[in-house]
């Protein structure tokens, strides 16, 4: 197949905030920032990355696309996001799901799953 998965693009309203938010979060390094847009990735080489950018439109309704997260310990790892300054979000989970849904600064939802059995 001719296609390679370069990056995700994120709308941001202040793509350095955001992008160096992520970058502490997922433990990535910023490999490229000007003044519309931060991109980061786990190593310099490697890929895919995660790109903010520049967009003003404010949020209004739950993306429909999100990341999702498999910690060692979920339970560690949404008290860590937590502090980092995500937030608890509402999609419409029950109380039941093995997976925590949480939002970084500017509202975007992310899971964080259950950790796996070994």
């Amino acid at each position: 197949m001719g296609l390679e998965w370069e990056q995700l693009v994120v709308d941001a309203h202040d793509p350095h905030v955001l992008g160096h938010w992520w970058a502490e979060a997922l433990g990535w390094i910023v490999i490229y920032e000007d003044e519309d847009e931060v991109e980061i990735r786990a190593e310099e080489h490697s890929l895919p990355g995660l790109l903010f950018g520049v967009d003003p439109e404010t949020k209004t309704v739950k993306n429909r696309l999100h990341l999702d997260f498999r910690p060692e310990n979920q339970s560690a790892e949404v008290d860590r996001l937590l502090a980092l300054g995500a937030h608890r979000a509402d999609v419409g989970q029950t109380e039941y799901e093995p997976w925590v849904v949480l939002a970084d600064p500017e509202g975007n939802e992310f899971c964080v799953l259950s950790s796996r059995r070994k």
